[in-house]
Parts: structure tokens; sequence; C-alpha cells
């Protein structure tokens, strides 16, 4: 996936200023494909430039003009052609794995574990009080809000594996006492 079709996926749901792209990006986006403010102004450009955004501007005194951002029928077109499109596989790669397989120093394994473990639990805690707030009853959602609400579904069990694994890590390396 390239960073215009998680672009396109956003500006599919409303149109938006550059900034508030990459706010976006830092609070859902951002979990799923990661960019920086800077990969998404430069992206927007080469977006507008190839007809799949337009953007209005609106002056503004004593600071840069407001350019806000909407998908084309040229854009939508491609987020449907990107959609249509078989996903690969995503490959894994994984710093910890390869520290975990070679197992040199177990007792850094085992810090590297509960940090890892508290990272999905912080998570996990954002991405189910993100689903109660916005999807409290998943029977009732709008045909709009299904994609939205399976991706989330996906963060929260991606995380929930990781919290098992985590677990599993522990109990096979760290010693009962000191659990």
């Amino acid at each position: 996936m390239a960073l215009e079709h998680a672009i396109l996926v956003s500006l599919a749901e409303q149109a938006a200023t550059g900034y508030d792209l990459a706010r976006r990006f830092d609070a859902s986006i951002g979990f799923f494909w990661r960019a920086s403010h800077q990969q998404i102004y430069k992206t927007l450009a080469r977006m507008e430039a190839g007809g799949w955004v337009s953007a209005t501007i609106e002056p503004r005194e004593g600071t840069a003009d407001k350019k806000t951002y909407a998908i084309t029928m040229a854009g939508r077109e491609e987020l449907t052609r990107f959609t249509a499109e078989p996903s690969p596989r995503e490959a894994l790669r994984s710093d910890f794995a390869v520290k975990l397989r070679g197992l040199a120093d177990v007792a850094a394994i085992v810090e590297d574990t509960r940090r890892r473990r508290s990272d999905h639990v912080e998570r996990l805690d954002r991405y189910e009080a993100s689903a109660k707030r916005h999807y409290p009853d998943p029977a009732t959602l709008a045909e709009h809000e299904r994609g939205a609400y399976l991706a989330l579904r996906g963060g929260i069990l991606a995380e929930r594996m990781g919290i098992a694994w985590c677990d599993e890590i522990l109990d096979q390396l760290e010693p009962r006492n000191e659990r």
C-alpha cells in the first residue's frame, strides 16, 4: 500500500487540511500506516497534481492560507481499484523476534517483554475505549462505519494476541517467584 491510498481512505471519510490529515494519522490511521507530517504534505501535492485530490484555498490574514483537500472522482476510482486488488500478506519483520530467537541475554529479553506487554495493554485500552465510544452497538453500524469498525477490531485482536504472546514468553523465561 502506498501512503496515497491511506490518504484517500481518510479523505473519503471527510475533506481535510494537511494538518488535519497528520492529526488523523497520529490518532488512528497511524496505528496501521505510519507517515510523517512532511511525507503527508509532499504526497498531497503529488496527488493533487495527479488529479486524485482537489484543494480549496481559504485566504487568512497574517498567516498561511488554509488549504483543504477533498477526494476527486479519479481518487475514488483509484481507491476502488486499490480495494479490489488482492492484498499481499504482510511480511513479519521483528527485531524483537530475532532477539528472542537468539536469546543471548535472558534478563534483557524478559525486561523487553515486560515493556512490550505494557505497550500492548496501553494500546488495547485505547482501542477498546474507542470501540466503546464510537461503536457501542456494532449490530447497528451504518454501511460507511463498518470498515473502520472492522479495522479497529483487527487492532484489538492483534493487541490481545501480543499480550498473550508476552505472557507465554514470560511464563517460559521468568522464574515463578519473580512474577
